[in-house]
């Protein structure tokens, strides 16, 4: 069995791994960074495409959170997580919500104006912008749409940078922090799942490792550490702590955005390689409507969830775009570490005012694409009729219910809590898991709630700040 040293220890390399290994990097601590999935080039496969889902999603896109109804999410399995897979849409965390959760979880050094010192920074160091010029017509649609209608719609900075000539790369962690950590002198494992994490008292003294060659066989690896981070995301971060005897706070409270979804039909193409920057914010922060990813497969499972594929609709897949409407939720779930099982069970139930939300949200989502010249809407509900006109969507009121509505997300959190409130929390204010001396939390999981838009930027801001924190007193 190879022993393998080092002074910090990171697990998982996207949104909170990556902007921990580098800033820790950067001050000159040795670093080691522990992925579970492969290095994938971020040129190397097309974006949002079949070979992008079978070589950077864990179970190749195929997860769900179990319950009344399910709901389908993804996560990202790959050096830069699912940095590699998302949008890159940016939106720093509202002012309002900080405060409340502050409030709530007694968070220290969590004030808006502390918090967004730290996002401007990101911003300037990941290049995030808005597109250099007009939006694409999937995303001006929806611009459209509210425009006509009198509700408030913004267009959302992305991470991306773009050339002289207007050309976008998106930012992500593979293209960015990695390197960065790795210039500054971290060391990146990829292909190396963690077990478990060894511990001594009140401290952890590594984690045991399994890693994958390039020829299939594995190898067993201890890495020794005298600091570790565990930063895998809102399920595998509770996951592995559980494995590993540390339960207290760890796995509740897991929250997501549930999305409903239409598949829009227009009289015109639609474009395909992007997903819509614009947001229709008009019911924020509880209700937001977006864009999705909407290459032929996309919309053939989009046009699938309505449980009466239109066959029509497909062989016109150029005219047709992916929407959503998606809620911040009331209900909550659990991530729960199984003996012998090496995927985590994930639940979560809806309450009674979620679905009313949802179903709110697919109304309004109608409203916006018939007045944007969406010809024929097909919802993700079982049983509900394609729609035309705007007289015609109140029977989707009715067909939102447990059992006929296919709902997904692509946004976890909160199952780690942080907060000196320790009967709400899994951590303290900066990631320090209760009991543990040296083992901190620092990506997704530590978000007290869901925070109604695109997590992203709220978990690079937080990790910043965490990371920091640690280097000034450990």
């Amino acid at each position: 069995m190879r022993v393998l040293d080092t002074d910090v220890l990171v697990i998982g390399s996207g949104a909170g791994g990556a902007s921990t290994a580098a800033i820790v990097a950067a001050s000159g601590r040795h670093t080691l960074v522990v992925e579970e999935g492969p290095w994938v080039d971020p040129d190397a496969i097309e974006p949002f495409s079949l070979d992008e889902m079978v070589a950077k999603y864990r179970h190749h896109g195929s997860s769900a959170a179990l319950g009344n109804p399910p709901i389908a999410y993804a996560e990202g399995r790959c050096v830069g997580g699912s940095t590699e897979i998302n949008s890159g849409l940016w939106h720093r965390l509202p002012a309002a919500l900080a405060e409340e959760w502050l409030r709530t979880y007694e968070i220290e050094g969590f004030t808006p104006a502390l918090l967004d010192a730290y996002a401007e920074r990101v911003e300037v160091e990941q290049s995030v912008s808005l597109v250099p010029a007009a939006p694409p017509t999937s995303s001006a649609l929806l611009e459209r749409g509210a425009t006509k209608l009198g509700w408030r719609s913004v267009e959302f900075p992305r991470v991306f940078r773009y050339d002289e000539a207007g050309r976008g790369t998106k930012q992500t962690m593979a293209r960015t922090l990695i390197p960065r950590s790795v210039e500054a002198g971290a060391t990146v494992m990829a292909d190396t799942r963690v077990l478990r994490l060894e511990r001594s008292g009140r401290r952890v003294t590594g984690a045991r490792c399994r890693t994958t060659r390039p020829d299939g066989t594995s190898e067993d690896v201890v890495v020794q550490a005298e600091h570790v981070f565990v930063c895998g995301g809102a399920i595998q971060s509770p996951a592995l702590l559980q494995r590993s005897g540390i339960r207290r706070g760890i796995g509740r409270g897991l929250k997501l955005h549930p999305t409903i979804k239409i598949a829009a039909r227009f009289p015109h193409p639609v474009d395909h390689d992007d997903v819509p920057m614009h947001r229709i914010t008009e019911f924020s922060p509880n209700l937001t409507i977006g864009g999705s990813a909407s290459r032929r497969a996309h919309v053939a499972l989009a046009l699938a969830d309505s449980g009466n594929p239109d066959a029509a609709a497909l062989a016109d897949w150029e005219n047709v775009s992916v929407y959503y409407a998606a809620i911040r939720s009331e209900g909550s779930g659990r991530v729960v570490a199984l003996p012998g099982v090496s995927a985590p069970l994930v639940t979560y139930r809806l309450t009674e005012a979620d679905v009313s939300r949802l179903a709110r949200g697919l109304l309004h989502l109608g409203e916006a694409l018939l007045a944007a010249g969406a010809t024929e809407l097909v919802p993700s509900v079982i049983g509900a009729p394609t729609v035309r006109r705007v007289e015609d969507l109140a029977p989707w009121w009715d067909a939102v219910t447990r059992t006929q509505a296919n709902l997904m997300t692509v946004h976890l959190t909160s199952s780690i809590r942080m907060g000196e409130a320790r009967h709400l929390t899994g951590a303290d204010s900066f990631g320090r898991v209760w009991g543990i001396e040296n083992l901190r939390v620092n990506d997704a999981s530590l978000l007290p709630d869901a925070p109604g838009v695109n997590p992203q930027a709220a978990i690079m801001t937080i990790a910043a700040r965490n990371a920091e924190q640690f280097l000034a007193t450990a």
